[in-house]
C-alpha cells in the first residue's frame, strides 16, 4: 500500500491526513508490518509549481528520509519509492542515499523510479525536461552498477562517468536492491522491460492492463530476458487497485470504491492475477486513522488469504 500522510494530492488523500503527522505515519507502518503487507510506498516531488499546487498540494515527504525513518519501526515489509524522480539526481548521489536506506532496513529496499512530469521541477534543478526519458535510461543503467556488489563501481555513459570512487555502506541485499520502473508510455514500458526488475503501473485501468503486460512480456522475450514471475523476481508486475472498503460502509465512499464482504472483494481483485499482475497496491477509504487501521486489519484477515492461488 501507498503510505497516507506523506503526499496530499487531491486525487487520493483523505481529509484527515492534512492534520496527521509522523506519529500517525509510524502507526500505519507498524500495522502494515504486523499484518503482512508486502510493501509500503511513498512518492517523490522536490517542489510543486503554483499552477499545480491546488490539485497536487505541496506536501510531499522526501522518500529517502521517510523510508529510512520507517525502517526503524518495521521488520518485514519492503520499503518502496513509488516513484523516485531519478533523473533529477546524479546516480551516485541516489546510490548513496538508497544504499543507506537498504542497510538501515536490513535489505528491504525496492527502488522504484520514474521519469517525472513537472516541467518546472526539472527547470529549477537544471535538468533538461525534454530529455528526461533518455537521462532516466542512463540513470537506471548507472544505478544498477552503483548499487551492485562492488565498493568501487564503474560506469561510462554519455552523461555519467564514474570509476575509482568507493561508496559504503553497501546495500544489505545482494547482488543489489531491485529497481522497479514506473510509467505506461511506450518508452516507459520499454525501459521497465529491458532495464528494470519490475514494472509499476501508474494507475492503468483494468481495461488497459492486459495490453501493457503483453507488451512487457513481448519485449522481454525478444530480448531473451526472464518471464514475469513475481514479487521476488525475475520481474515483478504491479497494479494499483480501485479504492477499497471492507464491509458495508455507513457513509458515501464514492462511486469508484469497491465495497463488500471479503469474498466479494477477493473475487474482484483476483482478476488482476489472471491478467498477469504479481502484486497489487491497495488503498482504503477512511475518515480517520482508526478507520484506516481497522480497514487494513479487515483486509489482511479477511481478503488477503483469499487472494492466494
Amino acid at each position: 500500500m501507498q503510505l497516507p500522510i506523506t503526499s496530499l494530492s487531491t486525487l487520493y488523500a483523505e481529509p484527515w491526513e492534512v492534520e496527521a503527522g509522523p506519529a500517525d505515519l509510524r502507526k500505519v507502518a507498524a500495522a502494515a508490518d504486523r499484518l503482512g503487507f508486502a510493501y509500503l510506498a511513498t512518492c517523490d516531488h522536490v517542489a510543486v509549481p503554483v499552477r499545480l499546487a491546488a490539485a497536487m498540494g505541496t506536501v510531499w515527504y522526501d522518500p529517502v528520509a521517510t523510508l529510512a525513518h520507517l525502517a526503524a519501526v518495521t521488520e518485514r515489509t519492503l520499503l518502496l519509492s513509488h516513484v523516485a524522480v531519478a533523473a533529477l539526481r546524479h546516480p551516485l548521489a541516489l546510490a548513496k542515499q538508497y544504499a543507506t536506506v537498504d542497510r538501515l532496513a536490513g535489505g528491504r529496499l525496492v527502488l522504484g523510479v520514474g521519469a517525472g512530469h513537472v516541467r518546472e521541477e526539472f527547470q529549477a534543478l537544471g535538468v533538461d525536461f525534454g530529455r528526461r526519458g533518455t537521462i532516466l535510461d542512463e540513470t537506471v543503467d548507472a544505478l544498477k552498477e552503483a548499487l551492485g556488489p562492488s565498493e568501487f563501481p564503474q560506469f561510462s555513459g554519455r552523461r555519467f562517468v564514474f570509476r575509482g570512487l568507493g561508496q559504503a555502506p553497501r546495500p544489505a541485499r545482494t547482488p543489489r536492491p531491485p529497481i522497479w520502473v514506473g510509467g505506461s508510455s511506450p518508452a516507459a514500458l520499454r525501459r521497465a522491460a529491458l532495464r528494470g526488475d519490475g514494472w509499476l503501473s501508474q494507475g492503468d485501468g483494468r481495461d488497459q492492463l492486459p495490453q501493457r503486460i503483453a507488451t512487457l512480456r513481448r519485449l522481454r522475450e525478444e530480448a531473451g530476458l526472464g518471464g514475469l514471475d513475481g514479487l521476488d523476481g525475475p520481474f515483478a508486475v504491479g497494479a494499483i487497485s480501485e479504492a477499497l472498503y471492507v464491509g458495508t460502509p455507513s457513509w458515501d465512499t464514492g462511486a469508484r470504491t469497491l465495497t463488500g464482504r471479503p469474498g466479494t472483494l477477493a473475487e474482484s481483485l483476483r482478476v488482476y492475477g489472471a491478467m498477469g499482475v504479481n502484486q497489487i497496491q491497495v488503498r482504503f477509504r477512511c475518515r480517520d486513522l482508526g478507520e484506516l487501521l481497522d480497514q487494513m486489519e479487515a483486509f489482511a484477515d479477511g481478503v488477503a488469504p483469499l487472494l492466494d492461488d
